[in-house]
């Protein structure tokens, strides 16, 4: 990610607000330059590493993801009317209330069923 002599060439202070800009702290000393280098250096193989060993954000079991498209499975798929009210939802259009409640609550169903496909497209991609 970084070239150690890309780094060299920054002050200590260009180092430490590089550091917080990533939400990193110094390896040792605070005052040296060595310590936030070190830092920005090792943190991209640290992170593929943690992920390996299953520490912090974690791949999602088979079985979860299968969990994930059998919820797919069940919310279905739009009828044309259906389709049609999200095309007219999402250009702006709103029912009358009450039903406007039933109108949003569809919608934001729509669009959790996509963010769910998006999610198994994203995972797929292993």
């Amino acid at each position: 990610m970084f070239s150690r002599s890309e780094l060299e060439l920054l002050t200590l202070q260009q180092l430490k607000i590089l550091c917080f800009r990533y939400g990193l702290g110094a390896s040792g000393n605070p005052a040296v330059k060595t310590s936030y280098i070190t830092t920005l250096r090792a943190f991209p193989a640290l992170a593929i590493q943690q992920l390996q060993e299953g520490r912090g954000l974690k791949l999602p079991t088979f079985s979860s993801l299968q969990n994930i498209g059998q919820a797919l499975d069940e919310m279905g798929t739009l009828t044309p009317q259906q389709s049609a009210l999200i095309k007219i939802s999402l250009e702006g259009r709103r029912m009358e209330v009450p039903a406007r409640y039933d109108q949003e609550r569809f919608l934001a169903l729509y669009k959790a069923k996509n963010y769910l496909e998006q999610a198994i497209d994203n995972l797929g991609m292993q």
